[in-house]
């Protein structure tokens, strides 16, 4: 079994003796252990003495069987560039706050290690957004697990965003911007934006504005078979568009389009989690204060 191993710049202090404790013990595993460029340095600097091979920056097939991420939600987002349309699952192993992504936790990694050794997991597939555009943006990889967002510039006027579904107009939005998120995004911007949270799966998209002028203007819900494009009109010459934790600055007339991906994001999902769970355990839903 080859693992691979992700994870942004870590704190050695905070994180050196999980880090330590989690390769010793897949080294005990007999564990091949593939170890991206970013955290490679890390473990050099830190002059460690187990081994690792070194893991491409982008997969293209079959190097590993899984990618584990170790970090907060962040980390998880970082992994789609990683794993791109391999289809290579991913599991993240929660070392900042929330974990809301990256669900397995640093005191019960063995346990889950033995499960997925065993193949007592299952796949979560997750939908990608695909954002085309008659620039090259984001390094030539304009996907995104969570959302896509247009948002006005530094601390400029409201922007105007206009959309259209499928080339037919559908609305212009007055506003700081607009979010378009997956069903896996809707728990996390445009949420606190007052967007719907859309259960995985729900083959739709949820349209969010960000501090709307207009009260008539509401979050809603749209197939994800649609696709959705933009023109942004500004007192500034650019804008910026992100792409889950990516943002590029973008000039006014540039074409913008969003579709869904031909390809998904496949999540390792563990005995006993699920989606309700989640919801449950980290946003607190339903909790009833009185009890």
């Amino acid at each position: 079994m080859k693992i691979g191993v992700y994870a942004r710049i870590l704190n050695r202090e905070q994180h050196g003796d999980f880090v330590n404790k989690f390769f010793r013990f897949l080294s005990d595993q007999g564990i091949t252990c593939l170890v991206h460029p970013v955290l490679h340095q890390t473990l050099r600097e830190w002059q460690t003495d187990f081994t690792v091979e070194l893991l491409p920056e982008h997969l293209t097939g079959d190097e590993i069987d899984i990618l584990f991420s170790l970090g907060g939600d962040g980390t998880v987002l970082d992994t789609l560039s990683i794993v791109r349309d391999t289809g290579t699952p991913v599991l993240g192993v929660n070392l900042g706050r929330f974990g809301f992504l990256a669900s397995s936790q640093q005191d019960n990694f063995e346990q889950n290690f033995e499960a997925i050794k065993k193949g007592n997991y299952s796949i979560d597939p997750r939908s990608v957004l695909q954002l085309d555009s008659d620039l090259e943006l984001f390094n030539g990889f304009p996907y995104s697990l969570n959302d896509f967002i247009i948002h006005k510039k530094d601390t400029s006027s409201m922007i105007t965003v206009h959309t259209s579904l499928n080339g037919e107009q559908f609305n212009s939005y007055w506003a700081d911007g607009l979010i378009i998120a997956t069903p896996t995004g809707s728990s996390g911007y445009s949420l606190s934006c007052g967007g719907p949270i859309v259960f995985p799966g729900s083959a739709s998209f949820a349209v969010t504005p960000i501090a709307p002028h207009n009260l008539t203007v509401r979050p809603l819900i749209i197939g994800d078979n649609n696709e959705i494009s933009f023109s942004v009109d500004s007192r500034t010459e650019d804008f910026l568009v992100t792409l889950d934790n990516r943002s590029v600055s973008v000039q006014r007339g540039t074409k913008l389009v969003v579709k869904k991906a031909s390809f998904v994001f496949n999540m390792v999902r563990l005995p006993g989690h699920s989606y309700s769970n989640t919801l449950r355990n980290k946003l607190m839903w339903g909790l009833d204060k009185r009890n």
